[in-house]
């Protein structure tokens, strides 16, 4: 027993010796961070992309647009996960194929056009899952703000670098009165001429845009 006892006490620092060697016991030196992608600035090509709106009248639909509008997207080029996402909408440039009708709209009545010459989005949280696209943020009307969601799909990104071009497209639906635009009429035979909830849809084609000089 004693001879077994010297040979375990010899052979212990030997043993601890052997531990320290392993690659177990070697301190793992820290990997370098992968750097992270630089997000990409992308101005919206309103000459290829579409911002329309519809909402009931009577028993059917008026369809309508806006002609003068603009926006950015900033995001990683591989998704627009994370970006952001701004559009500002010249409210005087509505447009639902009738001029007494889009007179009447950027009055007080609706739009208040000249008090309000700017509709706004600026988004605060955009998810992505595989090609579902949801795009949160805040709607600004009238001088009112309102949390919205759009949702919808990535289209794709084509083009050479320096040069892509990136589409996406989603829709919202919102609550007219929501934003102080209450005007309505009643209608023969009863109920009224405008429903409340207005769909927004937007079909986005954007533009990569050079990085900004130093």
């Amino acid at each position: 027993m004693r001879v077994s006892t010297r040979i375990a006490l010899a052979a212990a620092p030997l043993l601890v010796m052997g531990l320290a060697a392993t690659p177990a016991a070697r301190a793992v030196e820290p990997r370098p961070a992968a750097s992270a992608v630089a997000p990409v600035t992308w101005r919206i090509d309103t000459a290829h992309s579409e911002l329309t709106f519809r909402i009931r009248h009577l028993v059917s639909r008026v369809n309508g647009s806006f002609n003068q509008w603009s926006g950015t997207i900033v995001a990683d080029p591989a998704s627009l996960a994370g970006g952001s996402v701004q559009v500002d909408i010249q409210t005087a440039s509505i447009d639902t194929n009738n001029e007494r009708r889009d007179t009447h709209l950027r009055s007080d009545d609706f739009f208040d056009a000249p008090n309000h010459p700017v509709i706004t989005f600026r988004s605060t949280r955009v998810t992505v899952n595989g090609r579902d696209l949801r795009v949160a943020g805040n709607l600004t009307m009238r001088g009112v703000t309102k949390p919205v969601v759009l949702e919808g799909r990535m289209l794709e990104v084509s083009g050479a670098p320096g040069r892509r071009r990136i589409g996406f497209e989603a829709s919202t639906t919102i609550n007219r009165m929501d934003y102080g635009v209450s005007w309505n009429r009643a209608a023969e035979g009863g109920g009224v001429t405008l429903g409340d909830e207005v769909t927004i849809s937007i079909a986005v084609e954007a533009v990569e845009q050079a990085p900004a000089a130093s």
